[in-house]
């Protein structure tokens, strides 16, 4: 139940490359036709298999490394994950399989675009990504009869995203926080804002991420933009911004998950981070913050969604219902500490016999409070017809 399980959320978040290599990348520019529409856009009507589920009762899960609770004296035991087997008789084959959001799309996305069964009932991917799999017609519609618990526990900031509008498609699996951490001791003093990272005294010591995705809305809440409508002027002005920073050297270098190495050993001061990060980071330095800016952050998820034809969608939909119990969830946020999609898990840490455990409940990088709960909004995602105008110039200024 520490932070130190964790890998990086970097490592689940990027890094998409923008259309510049890969098989990931070719496979997304060759679903688009000229005209914007999708090539392999599939029909609603076409997304349902035959469900196995009342007949055979199992399923097949793909989820990222190190993102499920497991026992302290045993890694090969998942204890959430095994309560579920034996409380509804479903066994669950569980793959640790996506390491990155472009290469698990581009395992998947033949037989999705061909529409042929993936071996998958239930996926985990970033919610920029799962915009991608939606716009496609790649994954069904969930029956939220069968998830009682998603209908009432899902956090009313993470309902309704511009991609998924009432989140019929997908249900996050566990949300961060993008903003900004920096060592207090070693800059001596605070940064509410973000043009607090572009003072005199952090020339050379600031990095930003590198993965488009990751980086352009909080860099435009800093200029007072509501990224929830965003426009290729704001994306554009973020962009002269950064690079002129870059030709100044205000900014020290752009990074993947290697920012923790930098702030850790005090090389940067100050940095774009993952609120997963920080909690792992103050473990080892209660000098490092985070802070959500006075101008707003970024709300993310990486959610759950089930591929078309799966074999069974019904025993898929009930485990994520059952993640989405107060104490299921409750279990879970204290071991990988990312934001709880669930509220209600807050009173059930709270209410732990076991001091550090109940000390989970008040760490607002988990259960936001109230004020940086105002502060947060979900980025609309970048429009496929946006999107290689917008790579090719993030990238060049980032240097990937």
């Amino acid at each position: 139940m520490r932070a130190t399980h964790l890998t990086s959320p970097v490592t689940r978040r990027s890094l998409l490359r923008a259309l510049g290599g890969g098989a990931g990348a070719l496979a997304v520019g060759a679903l688009a036709t000229g005209c914007g529409v999708p090539a392999a856009y599939v029909e609603p009507g076409d997304r349902a298999g035959r469900d196995l589920s009342a007949a055979d009762a199992s399923l097949t899960w793909a989820n990222w490394p190190l993102y499920i609770d497991v026992d302290d004296d045993n890694p090969s035991r998942r204890p959430t994950l095994e309560a579920f087997e034996q409380r509804t008789g479903i066994q669950v084959t569980y793959t640790e399989e996506i390491n990155d959001n472009d290469e698990f799309f581009g395992k998947i996305s033949p037989s999705l675009m061909n529409h042929q069964r993936t071996g998958r009932d239930l996926v985990v991917i970033s919610d920029w990504m799962c915009s991608r799999f939606v716009r496609l017609g790649w994954v069904q519609e969930m029956d939220r009869s069968r998830q009682p618990n998603v209908t009432r526990y899902l956090d009313p900031l993470l309902r309704s995203p511009a991609f998924d509008p009432g989140r019929k498609y997908t249900v996050p699996w566990q949300s961060g926080i993008t903003g900004i951490a920096y060592n207090r001791r070693r800059l001596g003093r605070e940064i509410q804002h973000v043009s607090d990272l572009w003072a005199d005294d952090l020339k050379g010591r600031v990095t930003l991420l590198s993965g488009l995705d990751e980086s352009f809305a909080l860099l435009m809440q800093g200029n007072g933009v509501d990224i929830t409508r965003w426009r290729a002027d704001d994306f554009h002005r973020v962009c002269d911004q950064v690079e002129k920073l870059v030709r100044t050297k205000h900014i020290r270098r752009f990074t993947g998950n290697d920012y923790i190495k930098d702030l850790s050993s005090g090389d940067v001061l100050a940095c774009q981070a993952y609120s997963g990060d920080v909690i792992q980071l103050q473990a080892d330095d209660p000098d490092i913050e985070f802070v959500v800016p006075r101008e707003g952050a970024e709300l993310w998820a990486e959610s759950l969604m089930i591929p078309n034809l799966a074999d069974h969608k019904a025993n898929a939909e009930r485990l994520i219902d059952y993640y989405y119990a107060p104490e299921a969830a409750a279990e879970l946020a204290a071991w990988v500490n990312y934001v709880c999609p669930v509220p209600a898990a807050k009173d059930v840490l709270a209410s732990s016999k076991d001091k550090e455990t109940a000390a989970l409940a008040e760490d607002p990088l988990i259960f936001p409070d109230d004020t940086m709960r105002s502060r947060l909004a979900i980025a609309r995602d970048i429009r496929p017809a946006e999107r290689t105008e917008f790579a090719k110039r993030w990238n060049a200024i980032a240097g990937l």
